[in-house]
């Protein structure tokens, strides 16, 4: 009898599918903005991180648990300062091991994914993290000072966003660059974003500065004379 093997797995092919690109792209940021929001707040429960991530607590849950196995994240039991009914809600704290990583530690885990695609596939990864970014920043950047908006969704982000008037526009500055070492290798990260920006603020933006091209800050120009003429960036 001969010596029968299993299928090989065609990483490649799966890459293909666009829907499998998106998967990656939302599972990647979706545990980088559980780690670093477990920073920010320190111990919180499932529905807490579900609740500021508008992610289902199941969901919430299945990236938890994936966490706890790499050992980024450990469980604890609440301190009960009143009697309560019912078993109390378990809260999830950064390790020793995630608070030295950081957010950062999917770095290698992107660029692994990103190396196995085509230009093609890359781009369709950069174009869906834009588009989520985009999505979620769309009803808080209706007010009249779109910019002001804007900087205040991207801090809360983690991105230390600010602007500084610059001639006949503003300087965006973004102090963090939460996927800096993945867009060193793979600038068309920077340019979806950067369209995004565009479209969100209703006109056509220019990237200055990128920290992934050795920058101290990412700098956008946004014009500030032309905002209500429909243009947006390409």
């Amino acid at each position: 009898m001969g010596l029968v093997t299993a299928p090989r797995f065609d990483l490649g092919q799966h890459l293909g599918n666009a829907g499998v690109v998106k998967s990656v792209a939302d599972t990647v940021g979706t545990r980088e903005r559980v780690l670093s929001l477990l920073l920010e707040l320190g111990p919180c429960t499932a529905s807490t991180l579900s609740e500021h991530l508008d992610v289902t607590a199941t969901g919430i849950r299945r990236h938890l648990d994936v966490l706890l196995v790499e050992g980024s994240v450990m469980t604890r039991e609440p301190r009960r300062r009143v009697v309560t009914r019912g078993r109390p809600a378990r809260l999830y704290a950064l390790t020793d091991a995630g608070h030295a990583a950081g957010p950062s530690a999917y770095d290698d885990l992107a660029l692994s994914a990103l190396r196995f695609m085509t230009p093609v596939q890359v781009e369709a990864f950069a174009q869906s993290r834009a588009a989520d970014l985009e999505r979620r920043y769309a009803d808080v950047v209706t007010a009249e000072d779109r910019a002001a908006a804007l900087v205040v969704a991207l801090s809360e982000d983690g991105y230390a966003a600010s602007t500084t008037e610059q001639g006949t526009g503003l300087q965006l500055c973004q102090h963090h660059c939460p996927v800096q070492h993945v867009a060193e290798q793979f600038p068309q990260l920077c340019d979806a974003e950067t369209a995004a920006l565009g479209r969100l603020l209703n006109v056509h933006v220019q990237r200055l500065a990128t920290i992934a091209h050795g920058d101290g800050v990412c700098t956008t120009y946004v014009p500030t004379g032309s905002q209500s003429n429909g243009k947006a960036s390409a």
